[in-house]
């Protein structure tokens, strides 16, 4: 629930528990549910308001043995952003130059003005270079798929082969910068609260899923890109390696087993004495 609130939120509730020892009259140390209730308020990143401070007063009790309680939500400013940065950023091979590039330009102001400054110019750059990291992927698995109906229908040639292994490895460019990307917003608190974990982990398994795709498979001499073939192909395959080998019944009376002897099944039957026991063992 929290994960999925994008709005502050408060939770309520007659709990029936401490959290201090000064909330309960006679009361020396902390009991264990207690300390476990505490441990709960920290895993979940609650704070707890106390009553009678600049959010939360205690109302008249009237007749009830509970009191009302008024909150403020008022909402308050959270002081300046942090200045932050991506590390897909990092893997593009414009990057570097073009924070030198802005940096400079800047000229002798002061460290902490320049960073303010650099974030107008890497805004636009992260909007021109990694906006839209879907659309751009799906563009190139479009044109990988073309090139795959072109091959499956007898029109191959080196160009064409060029340009795939270009669109491809273009795409798992991208797949990378993705997962990078994802990978850094899910252990931000800003991921947490827009519930971005669950996509990040989806995004990890359809790259893992996409890397381990069999785009290309040599069936009889002749190399396949057709999917539905290759499926087929892999199917076929081990339906032929584990298919049951029909095998001859073969008993006992035709000669494989000898029989043992009257002496040789009576002495498999007695117990062993101490001295062959010491000696096996």
């Amino acid at each position: 629930m929290a994960g999925l609130c994008q709005v502050p939120f408060c939770f309520m509730g007659n709990f029936n528990e401490i959290v201090q020892i000064e909330e309960r009259k006679g009361t020396t140390s902390l009991p264990v549910s207690a300390i476990e209730f505490i441990s709960w308020i920290q895993n979940m990143e609650l704070v707890d308001l106390a009553l009678s401070d600049r959010r939360l007063w205690e109302g008249p009790r009237g007749l009830s043995d509970h009191c009302p309680m008024i909150m403020d939500v008022t909402r308050m400013g959270e002081g300046p952003r942090p200045f932050r940065s991506l590390n897909s950023w990092f893997i593009h091979n414009d990057f570097l130059r073009m924070v030198k590039e802005e940096w400079r330009s800047l000229g002798e102001a002061q460290f902490l003005d320049k960073l303010k400054a650099m974030t107008v110019p890497l805004r636009i750059w992260h909007r021109q270079n990694f906006g839209d990291m879907d659309m751009r992927i799906n563009r190139f698995e479009e044109e990988i798929r073309k090139v795959d109906d072109m091959v499956s229908n007898e029109v191959h040639d080196g160009i064409a082969e060029a340009r795939r292994k270009a669109l491809v490895s273009s795409c798992k460019l991208w797949y990378i910068r993705k997962e990078i990307h994802w990978k850094q917003m899910s252990r931000s608190r800003h991921a947490k609260e827009m519930n971005k974990n669950t996509r990040y982990f989806h995004n990890i398994a359809s790259a893992r899923r996409r890397n381990n795709r069999i785009n290309a498979l040599r069936i009889h001499g002749r190399l396949v890109r057709n999917q539905s073939r290759i499926k087929v192909a892999i199917r076929d395959f081990y339906k032929d390696l584990y298919h049951q080998e029909i095998s001859p019944n073969i008993g006992f009376r035709d000669g494989l087993v000898r029989q043992i002897t009257e002496e040789e099944a009576t002495g498999m039957e007695l117990m062993p004495t101490a001295e062959e026991i010491k000696n096996a063992v």
